[in-house]
């Protein structure tokens, strides 16, 4: 039972990642429209911290599976 409410809290990492990128990606589009000539930097930090927000939700969903398995 105890598991269960931990890996239910460990998969709520999913929620935090997805309003991360979420914000993430709003402040890139602002920033493409306020510098268009600075597009491609600022598409390569995007995709490196999405990439980084995404590794923590699959960290976070691989911990829930594990303690529902185990």
């Amino acid at each position: 039972m105890i598991a269960a409410i931990g890996a239910g809290i460990a998969v709520f990492t999913g929620i935090g990642a997805g309003i991360g990128i979420g914000l993430a990606t709003a402040k890139a589009v602002e920033a493409v429209a306020r510098q268009p000539e600075a597009d491609s930097k600022i598409t390569k930090n995007l995709l490196l911290g999405c990439a980084l927000a995404e590794a923590t939700a699959i960290y976070g969903f691989v911990i829930g599976l594990l303690l529902i398995v185990m």
